[in-house]
């Protein structure tokens, strides 16, 4: 019978060197020499007090460690970040074997707050100074994640005041009838429940009064429109992706194209991509030079978006809804055109249709400049070169000797007994002088340029967001409110940046 090497099984001591854990080149390697020897935690020691007394802390830096291998390995939650520095040698090695509790990590993060933008500044200067900042071309895309709040507990004002009248009638209700039942024999468990029902409806209506009460305003958008509160996390925002309808916030972020280092992240609580154009271009101010373009997808394109980039003279590149249209390479593309929208009204619409006669209707002549009715009327020209909204157009006029005695006059006129002949326009494009923002935008996006530039924003954007949430598997954020989401957005980015200085050899010879 053939002899086989022993098996061991269950418990064995092995010696375990922690300093070789981290081999040079890997992230765990980067992570730890950036820390200890490049980071600035003036700020979270400033934080504790107890030098003279209390318990002892863990360390911050130990906590930063602890936090960014787990999200760089693909976990969130505290719970398993707890387990890992108990299981995973790799965590044991870089934590010094602290084993925080998940309560200690899951406070750390949520409590960050602005010491993260700082950290991340400190870990975009080092990218820099590794020269992993081109400033060439700086890509912008966002994705929708859920986040730690209640779908259902979104609504306006009155959403929330209906039903919380409601409850209130309902509590006076029960108690009415727990009066008119105390002279009726009822058993201690049936009374018991009735109580505990009372109890949680009178609880659940104290609740929303008080935050009707903390609340007295509606939540606005940007442009003054009455935008969905939400009782658990009033900064998040209903939201529709192309998974359904979520309850979180929009994670931005503008990368460079050298190395693909994410150069601003920041997170909110709104789904309209075109009102985190404005942030982001201001957050990298600091960082573009005055060559820098920006690109983005259709989802930032705004008139408003294009005339405030002008206006600060930044070279951009952000195409409008229709350009797969107009651009060949798409053409086999209509399979994978978006879904409408799951928040758009699903009631059945009462179509209105026109019975007047339209613009196309009557045959317009562009060389001869005539326009002949569907009666077979010639209309007369009253305006030629008239600018309309910018737009450059010429209009005619029926004769009323021909448009009153005329068999199609209710197909022609809205109101046939005031109005005395028809006119039309024809719009001949825009106007000398007169081009909008998008317009010039189009241009610049059909050109060769154009196309160049479109592609070199696929290839610079999608691969970051594809590895925090593919690689990384960042599917939704764990915390409420706008400061905390923002600063775990950061933390991720941060991560995803510390990995590129990793691949690029960062702390390899520390």
């Amino acid at each position: 019978m053939p002899r086989y090497k022993p098996v061991h099984k269950g418990l064995k001591l092995l010696p375990v060197d922690f300093d070789k854990q981290a081999q040079p080149g890997s992230f765990e390697h980067a992570l730890c020499h950036l820390v200890d020897h490049e980071l600035d935690l003036s700020g979270f020691h400033a934080r504790l007090k107890n030098d003279l007394e209390g318990a002892s802390a863990f360390d911050p830096a130990v906590l930063i460690k602890i936090i960014l291998l787990a999200y760089s390995r693909g976990i969130v939650s505290s719970r398993k970040i707890e387990a890992a520095c108990r299981e995973n040698v790799l965590f044991i090695a870089v934590s010094g074997d602290s084993q925080p509790h998940f309560t200690t990590l899951a406070a750390f993060v949520s409590e960050m707050g602005e010491l993260t933008a700082k950290l991340f500044a400190q870990v975009l200067v080092l990218c820099d100074r590794q020269g992993l900042i081109g400033r060439e071309m700086f890509a912008i895309d966002g994705v929708k994640l859920p986040s730690n709040a209640g779908k259902a507990k979104s609504g306006t004002r009155q959403d929330f005041l209906h039903p919380a009248e409601k409850m209130e009638q309902a509590a006076r209700t029960m108690l009415d009838q727990h009066r008119a039942a105390d002279a009726a024999p009822q058993s201690e468990r049936e009374a018991a429940r009735q109580a505990h029902k009372l109890e949680r409806l009178q609880q659940e209506a104290r609740q929303m009064r008080a935050w009707l009460a903390a609340n007295p305003e509606e939540r606005k958008g940007a442009k003054g429109a009455v935008r969905l509160s939400n009782r658990t996390d009033n900064e998040s925002a209903k939201m529709a992706t192309s998974k359904g309808v979520i309850q979180g916030y929009t994670g931005v972020a503008a990368v460079d194209e050298a190395a693909q280092i994410i150069v601003e992240a920041q997170a909110h609580g709104t789904g309209s991509e075109q009102e985190l154009l404005a942030p982001l271009i201001e957050a990298t101010a600091n960082q573009r030079s005055a060559h820098t373009v920006i690109t983005a997808d259709a989802g930032y394109h705004s008139e408003a978006g294009l005339k405030k980039l002008a206006e600060t003279n930044i070279d951009a590149y952000l195409p409008d809804n229709g350009y797969r249209k107009r651009d060949e390479r798409y053409a086999s593309q209509a399979r994978r055109q978006a879904k409408p929208d799951p928040l758009y009204d699903k009631r059945p619409k009462e179509e209105k249709k026109s019975t007047l006669f339209k613009p196309e209707d009557f045959r317009f002549d562009p060389q001869h400049k005539t326009c002949v009715c569907p009666a077979g009327k010639t209309l007369y020209g009253n305006g030629s070169n008239c600018v309309f909204n910018g737009y450059l157009a010429i209009k005619f006029q029926g004769a009323k000797q021909n448009c009153l005695p005329c068999a199609l006059r209710t197909q022609c006129l809205r109101t046939p007994e005031k109005t005395q002949t028809r006119q039309v326009a024809f719009f001949l494009g825009r106007a000398p002088g007169h081009e909008s923002h998008t317009d010039r935008m189009k241009a610049k996006i059909d050109s060769d340029k154009g196309k160049e530039m479109i592609t070199r924003r696929f290839a610079t954007v999608e691969p970051v967001f594809g590895n925090i949430r593919g690689n990384k598997r960042l599917d939704r954020f764990t915390l409420r409110g706008r400061s905390k989401v923002d600063g775990q957005w950061k933390l991720y980015c941060m991560m995803h940046n510390i990995e590129k200085l990793a691949h690029h050899g960062y702390g390899a010879q520390g």
